[in-house]
């Protein structure tokens, strides 16, 4: 839950000033929880009984489960099938009848530990077994952050755990892995889940790229899951014929090339709708209800570059505060923008490597350096001038 509640009328600190915090995780050192936390300890430690709300949030990607459980949401522990076809523990966020899965948690990276790469064959089923884990649990609404997949299978692996039949010519149950897609001959829808039908599925996510192509999901991302050259060209000419048998026309949807594909077979099978990471994540926190009455946001994630500015969170939160008038600070790991400021929209940007010896340091130490560098950010400048005479 937020640490505090933004309520009207409420002692809200020194000079009546409130401050949200709401920044995305430093990847590799501290969740989105951490960072608000950290934040809001420094804040405290320079300026005593500030009032400060804490609303973690995310862009689709990694950490946006956390962002759910951090804003009232409750973890349900869930067993999937992971990205090299064995059985591993997940979980998905529920709440009033909303599950929220995340990709990298169900097919991603990270659940590979230190195996080595395996690009042809990584399924997406992990995320169709959490999809049945959250219509188990009652859920009428699923919200998927597509985000850190390990997977380029274009979402086949979800429908097969969904009941959907995909086979070769001699009617063999494919085997995991987009390369398999080769040799797909028949799509049998009538064994879907019907549950699925009356369920509102939204996709959250900041990727626009098609299905298959020179801006597919194989050539810009399965690099960055292990695939060499070859591998792309063999997953991109499976993702096409997958497409062929399916949907041409979903594979275009801006989209469809996220998480491997996941998001082809959601939009074109599940009748799933495309909606931006953060815009989503914001909605759905009730975020702007939280910006009523305060006098700064502060937002921020690792790294602050020019792609910190094409749908990722710190943009959604910028223009959040830019609705409501409310001056914003970013606080980052580090800032490689090009001109400071480079977006004039913020009031400030703060960097852990502005106190740091070095890189390194900033990612070992992030926590302290995080709580001293949030001593930094002037507040004091915020506090309300006596009326003139």
């Amino acid at each position: 839950m937020p640490s505090e509640a933004n309520t009207p009328g409420r002692d809200r600190g020194p000079g009546g000033l409130s401050i949200v915090i709401a920044p995305d995780k430093f990847k590799g050192s501290l969740t989105a929880s951490e960072v608000a936390s950290g934040i809001a300890k420094g804040l405290q430690k320079a300026v005593p009984g500030i009032h400060t709300i804490e609303l973690p949030v995310a862009d689709g990607g990694d950490g946006t489960l956390d962002a759910f459980l951090a804003n009232g949401y409750t973890a349900k522990e869930i067993m999937v099938t992971g990205p090299d076809n064995d059985l591993q523990r997940s979980a998905i966020a529920v709440k009033d009848g909303t599950a929220v899965i995340e990709t990298a948690l169900t097919s991603g990276l990270a659940m590979r530990g230190d195996r080595t790469p395996n690009p042809l064959a990584a399924t997406s089923r992990g995320v169709g077994d959490a999809i049945l884990a959250a219509l188990d649990a009652g859920a009428d609404r699923i919200i998927i952050g597509l985000g850190g997949s390990a997977c380029t299978d274009g979402g086949a692996g979800m429908l097969q755990a969904l009941g959907v039949r995909l086979t070769d010519g001699s009617g063999a149950i494919l085997y995991p892995g987009g390369v398999s897609l080769l040799d797909l001959e028949h799509v049998d829808l009538s064994g879907l889940d019907p549950r699925t039908l009356d369920t509102e599925i939204i996709l959250a996510t900041d990727v626009t790229n098609p299905l298959y192509g020179p801006n597919g999901a194989a050539a810009v991302y399965g690099p960055q899951k292990g695939a060499d050259v070859e591998d792309v060209r063999i997953l991109d000419w499976a993702l096409s014929h997958f497409a062929s048998k399916v949907s041409l026309e979903a594979a275009n949807l801006p989209g469809a090339g996220a998480a491997g594909g996941i998001g082809f077979a959601a939009l074109a099978v599940l009748g799933a709708t495309a909606r931006p990471g953060i815009e989503l994540v914001l909605e759905m926190l009730d975020f702007e209800t939280h910006l009523t009455g305060a006098d700064l946001v502060i937002t921020g994630e690792g790294r602050l570059d020019d792609q910190s500015f094409q749908g990722k969170a710190p943009t959604g939160v910028l223009a959040a505060a830019a609705r409501h008038n409310i001056p914003a600070v970013a606080v980052c790991g580090s800032s490689l923008l090009t001109t400071e400021p480079r977006y004039p929209d913020f009031d400030a940007v703060h960097a852990l490597t502005d106190i740091a010896p070095d890189l390194r340091t900033a990612i070992s130490n992030a926590g302290p350096l995080l709580e001293k560098l949030a001593t930094r950010i002037n507040v004091h400048k915020l506090q309300p001038q006596p009326a003139a005479n």
